[in-house]
């Protein structure tokens, strides 16, 4: 015999996959959480690669993003910044969301491997 079960997480969403943020660049959610992303980097830099040398850098926009349920919601969010020497770049970062705790926790942010189009 074969059982099969699902875990209910957060706001009823199946714990585990990953899904698609859709309407990215109109979702405020996801933009503040990427605003939060490069704050929390510029604030504790030195622990991102040893801040990868590109001084702080100021947000520009998310431009694709991915949630997975988790214990809270994890967001997986390509983040576009602009360096100190006025060069745009791609960054990942994956942030968690509590909301029942209201807590929000930048787990890592890194340069990205994917190539920006229309730099």
């Amino acid at each position: 015999m074969l059982l099969v079960s699902g875990v209910s997480g957060y706001r009823g969403g199946m714990v585990g996959g990953r899904s698609e943020v859709s309407d990215v660049k109109t979702n405020k959610q996801v933009q503040e959480l990427g605003r939060f992303s490069v704050k929390e980097f510029n604030r504790h830099r030195s622990l991102y690669w040893n801040g990868g040398g590109v001084g702080k850098l100021m947000f520009s926009e998310v431009v694709e993003a991915q949630k997975q349920v988790v214990s809270g919601l994890k967001y997986y969010l390509n983040i576009v910044a602009t360096t100190q020497n006025g060069e745009k770049s791609m960054f990942d970062s994956v942030v968690v969301v509590r909301p029942g705790l209201r807590v929000t926790e930048l787990l890592t942010f890194e340069p990205s491997a994917k190539l920006m189009v229309g730099k």
